[in-house]
């Protein structure tokens, strides 16, 4: 019998599936490269500073923001951080948590899934997630979403930054290290959709051409903000 689409999208809250695995085990290889490579890419990233400069207008100092899939820097998390925003930063590499620890000093962060965030209901303000969702395979996105919208107060602010693209597979090299992790692009509709379809009203959806130091995939910002 055929299943139906509610019944494949599992809920991988719950379930322990092999591409986190495959995440943490890659970005704990690649942490410290990584670092190297893009701790300091926001003085180069204009568009994204005054994004996240808009952002930071939607919180006061009592506000708490999690930076989801933050990476060895938390350079992301860190930047709203230095605006004297209270900011949490969560990756599920502890290789990455360890760097990010130790190069911002008086931040917070912590070990955690994405998709099982062990934080309570309707306590975060808001959630910023670069490039973090996509090494889940788009049949488990709408499970994300609902993750965050649980996580979010009312009102609060989810921003998404992702690659555009139609493709999603298993590379098997990732910063010159022989690894397998999963990569997914997308397009406005999808995240739209996701957005709309998880509890969010969409605040802003926008694309930019890649900076002349990125590779060419365009990329895609958007902001939602959890329903009453």
């Amino acid at each position: 019998m055929e299943r139906t689409t509610l019944e494949l999208e599992l809920d991988i809250r719950k379930t322990k599936l092999h591409f986190w695995d495959e995440v943490r085990r890659t970005y704990n290889i690649v942490g410290k490269k990584y670092h190297e490579l893009f701790h300091d890419e926001m003085s180069k990233k204009d568009y994204d500073c005054e994004l996240l400069n808009q952002f930071a207008t939607c919180f006061t100092s009592k506000s708490l923001i999690c930076d989801v899939g933050c990476g060895p820097s938390g350079h992301i998390g860190r930047y709203l951080f230095d605006k004297g925003l209270d900011v949490l930063g969560l990756d599920i590499s502890e290789e990455c948590i360890n760097i990010a620890r130790k190069v911002n000093p008086g931040m917070r962060f912590e070990v955690g899934n994405m998709a099982d965030m062990n934080i309570v209901d309707d306590s975060l303000d808001g959630i910023i997630s670069f490039y973090s969702i996509i090494h889940t395979p788009k049949r488990y996105q709408s499970s994300i979403f609902r993750e965050f919208n649980r996580t979010l107060k009312k009102g609060g602010k989810l921003l998404i930054v992702v690659k555009q693209g139609d493709s999603e597979a298993e590379i098997e090299e990732l910063l010159g290290f022989e690894t397998k992790i999963w990569f997914a692009h997308f397009s406005e509709d999808e995240i739209r959709d996701y957005l709309s379809n998880n509890g969010f009203s969409i605040r802003f959806l926008e694309t930019r051409k890649p900076y002349d130091f990125e590779i060419s995939n365009s990329r895609i910002y958007a902001i939602g903000e959890k329903k009453d």
